[in-house]
């Protein structure tokens, strides 16, 4: 087992995964810190999670925050560029972190990463991830890499935000024949995963991914009759579908989807070909939350870039 000192790091721990994989920790008694591009963020968790910058432009300060830290919980990425922040710079600042964790005495690090990551990938997300996969297994960290699909929970965008398309518009359009496939996995199993993953000696990389398989066409179908939509699903070229993306960006003020999400979807990355690791069925979720899903948009850039936004 890895020895621990009772004080683990997690990157953004006030977000999405980072607050799950952060509960589970504290319900552990474990000491925690985080480190963020928003210090100034509401803390759900008050004096029990101390925050500090992430600091890439200053790595001695960066591995100041990780001095005494056993774990190094990674979730630091960005959904698509926007400004300065480009998947370059944020595979740069990945590596920056690695190193100042090397340099701090971090024993394991479990990194967030994304099923069939690859540093030859034609797509910049899964190349990006790729590298950083490549990096830390070349680092001098004990290393645990967990390879999330799409994640779905109470704070999910994507899933949310097809959802809310369905409830708003007469029309809900499906890329292509929409029979590719996608695999969606539980937000508390992905964190469930990364945590027994650091108590692990061994070095592995390991799948996050729901028990259900679904298509496209099966997704939103299901998504549709449990929110009641009545919304009329068609079939459009993938680029027909990313010109409506833009023009409801717009609407929106964000950005709904990616080129990158689009062919990543299209070219089935978002399944495994390994056994499932989690345990939640989408489908039961959704006879959940159906009544609350989609009610309201769920903004990206209003979540991780505008200051002062919820």
């Amino acid at each position: 087992m890895v020895e621990s000192t009772g004080l683990d790091a997690v990157t953004g721990a006030f977000g999405y995964t980072g607050k799950y994989i952060t509960r589970r920790l504290l319900a552990m008694g474990k000491r925690v810190l985080t480190l963020t591009g928003r210090p100034g963020r509401p803390n759900p968790f008050g004096p029990q999670v101390c925050a500090f910058p992430f600091n890439f432009a200053n790595p001695a300060e960066l591995t100041k925050s990780l001095q005494g830290v056993a774990t190094l919980y990674n979730t630091y990425w960005i959904r698509f560029p926007y400004g300065e922040v480009t998947y370059e710079k944020a595979v740069e600042n990945t590596q920056t972190l690695i190193r100042a964790a090397e340099a701090a005495g971090v024993r394991r690090i479990v990194h967030i990463s994304i099923t069939n990551a690859s540093k030859d990938s034609p797509l910049p997300y899964f190349k990006g991830k790729g590298v950083l996969e490549k990096t830390i297994a070349n680092s001098r960290l004990s290393y645990a890499i967990i390879r999330p699909t799409v994640i779905f929970g109470p704070e999910d965008i994507l899933i949310n935000n097809i959802a809310w398309l369905l409830r708003r518009f007469p029309v809900f359009a499906v890329p292509g024949a929409g029979d590719c496939r996608l695999q969606p996995v539980f937000v508390e199993d992905v964190a469930r995963l990364a945590v027994e993953a650091a108590e692990k000696d061994e070095n592995v990389i390991i799948d996050a991914v729901g028990p259900e398989i679904y298509t496209f066409n099966e997704l939103v179908r299901l998504i549709a009759r449990k929110v009641g939509s009545r919304a009329r699903i068609i079939h459009l070229p993938p680029g027909a579908v990313l010109l409506l993306g833009k023009i409801i960006s717009c609407l929106v003020k964000d950005v709904l989807i990616t080129r990158d999400e689009m062919e990543g979807l299209m070219a089935n990355l978002l399944v495994s070909k390994n056994p499932p690791t989690g345990r939640t069925l989408f489908s039961e979720w959704l006879d959940r939350y159906a009544g609350s899903l989609g009610v309201r948009y769920a903004s990206e850039l209003s979540r991780h870039y505008r200051r002062g936004a919820s």
